[in-house]
C-alpha cells in the first residue's frame, strides 16, 4: 500500500513548462480546487469513504504563474549529471566523471555545450582525443538546461512519465 505522502507529483505552468515537484497530497488538493487539471495519472486509485481517485503523476496549473527572475543555470558536477540522466553520453553505463567533448587541450571551453557525463572507461579511452578520431558519436547533444527542470531532476529520481515534459527544457535522463 502507497502512501500519499511518500510520492511526488510534477507540476506544470499552464504553458506546460515545469515549474517543480509537490507531494500527492499537495497535487490532490490543487486539483480538487480546480487550481489544476491532470495531464498524467500515477495508476495508483485512493480510496475514500464515498468513492475513490487516481493519484495524478504530472498536473498543470489551469492560469499561468509569472516567474520573476530566471537566472542561469550554474555548471556542476550535479547538473550535468542531472541533464545527462546519470548515464555516460558514449555507452549509457551509470556516469562517475565529467568530460570535455572537445578537450580543454584542444582548445575546447568548459561550458554547458562541450561538458557531458561518462564512464570511467569511455573518459580513459577517449582521453584527449576529439570523437571523429575515435569514431564516436554523441548519443544527444550537450546543452544548457531551461527553467526548472534541472532543478526538478536535482531533487530526485524522475517519474518515467515526467520525461515528455521535462525533455524539451535540456533535460535528457530519468535519473538525478
Amino acid at each position: 500500500m502507497h502512501s500519499v505522502t511518500n510520492r511526488r507529483t510534477l507540476v506544470l505552468n499552464a504553458t506546460y513548462e515545469p515549474l517543480g515537484v509537490v507531494s500527492d497530497r499537495r497535487a490532490l488538493i490543487l486539483v480538487l480546487n480546480n487550481r489544476a487539471t491532470t495531464i498524467e495519472e500515477s495508476g495508483i486509485i485512493l480510496h475514500y469513504t464515498s468513492g475513490s481517485i487516481e493519484l495524478p503523476a504530472v498536473i498543470k496549473l489551469n492560469k499561468f504563474v509569472r516567474i520573476p527572475y530566471r537566472h542561469a543555470v550554474p555548471l556542476s558536477r550535479r547538473a550535468i549529471f542531472a541533464r545527462d540522466g546519470g548515464r555516460c553520453v558514449y555507452c549509457q553505463a551509470t556516469a562517475t566523471s565529467i568530460d570535455h567533448v572537445i578537450p580543454r587541450s584542444r582548445g575546447g571551453g568548459h561550458n554547458w555545450e562541450n561538458v557531458v557525463s561518462a564512464c570511467h572507461r569511455c573518459n580513459h579511452l577517449k582521453a584527449d582525443k576529439h570523437l571523429k578520431e575515435l569514431g564516436w558519436k554523441l548519443r544527444s547533444l550537450p546543452r544548457e538546461p531551461v527553467g526548472a527542470a534541472w532543478r526538478i531532476l536535482g531533487s530526485g529520481r524522475a517519474e518515467s512519465n515526467w520525461i515528455p515534459y521535462l525533455e524539451p527544457f535540456g533535460v535528457v535522463g530519468a535519473t538525478a
